[in-house]
């Protein structure tokens, strides 16, 4: 901004004063001598043209007409989303059974239309999207859920995570009930929160040993075989699906939980009813 106000004033005394710059003695010197005037003229009024623009078009753009910004930014947002849209298309139609990996699918498992649910059991928004999709799959049979489950607070993230992957190795259906009691319960109180954010070692070994007993709890009332899931848990099949997940986090941009694609958009957030049930058309 700077540079273009010294330019402008530079290209104002360069018009006012051409006629001094450039003089002549002779009528030879005198007809080159106009030719010159004239082109120093001009020069110095698209320059002085040039900076008017400059400086006039941010005004004109954030005070006088600021639509015209927001027009832009919409439109270049819309169409980053339609690329956006175009290449998630392309990766899940190409990778879709690789995209749900080992993962508990809830609703039909057999269903045409999927919705990929990136979440967190410790997440509160992600309860609030669950309560949303559980409405969706009781009212549709053409719907499935595949539950990708994110482990990232720790202590309060890491058994219900396992334990819902650990839980399809005893069949899909006891793998949907489990995620729908962590959703629905609580699986740890405010102790465990307590000694699960805390920088002491022990204290989060704690939290986690209550929040696995807890979700042990959960379990057995699921119908699950708590012996065999326990060594499930820490088998090959979590630890390839957990890694499954952070692989799509990373490809797909995913910062936060609860995140959703469906058909070829992505969600970020816990979106209501009414917009699944659009997205899903």
């Amino acid at each position: 901004m700077t540079w273009t106000i010294l330019i402008l004033i530079l290209a104002i005394a360069l018009y006012v004063f051409s006629g001094f710059i450039v003089k002549s003695d002779s009528k030879k010197a005198s007809a080159q001598g106009i030719i010159m005037h004239r082109l120093v003229s001009v020069v110095a009024i698209v320059l002085i043209a040039g900076c008017v623009c400059r400086l006039w078009t941010p005004v004109y753009l954030t005070q006088t007409n600021p639509e015209i910004l927001q027009e832009m930014v919409a439109s270049m947002q819309a169409q980053q989303e339609a690329e956006k849209s175009k290449e998630l298309r392309r990766f899940v139609e190409k990778h879709m059974d690789d995209m749900i990996g080992f993962a508990p699918i809830a609703g039909n498992v057999d269903a045409k239309k999927t919705i990929f649910l990136f979440s967190d059991y410790s997440c509160p928004f992600c309860r609030r999207v669950h309560a949303e999709l559980s409405r969706v799959l009781k009212e549709r049979n053409d719907v499935r859920v595949v539950l990708k489950n994110f482990s990232i607070h720790g202590a309060l993230s890491d058994a219900p995570a396992k334990a819902v992957i650990a839980a399809k190795l005893q069949g899909n259906d006891k793998a949907a009930a489990l995620d729908k009691l962590l959703m629905d319960r609580e699986y740890y109180g405010q102790e465990e929160a307590k000694n699960a954010y805390s920088k002491d070692k022990k204290d989060q070994e704690k939290a986690a040993k209550a929040v696995e007993a807890n979700v042990m709890k959960l379990a057995k009332e699921a119908g699950l075989d708590t012996k065999k899931l326990a060594e499930d848990m820490k088998g090959d099949t979590v630890a390839m699906e957990l890694d499954n997940v952070r692989e799509l986090a990373e490809r797909f941009e995913i910062r936060g939980t609860p995140f959703l694609i469906i058909g070829t958009k992505s969600f970020p957030g816990a979106i209501p009813y009414s917009k699944i049930i659009e997205a899903l058309k």
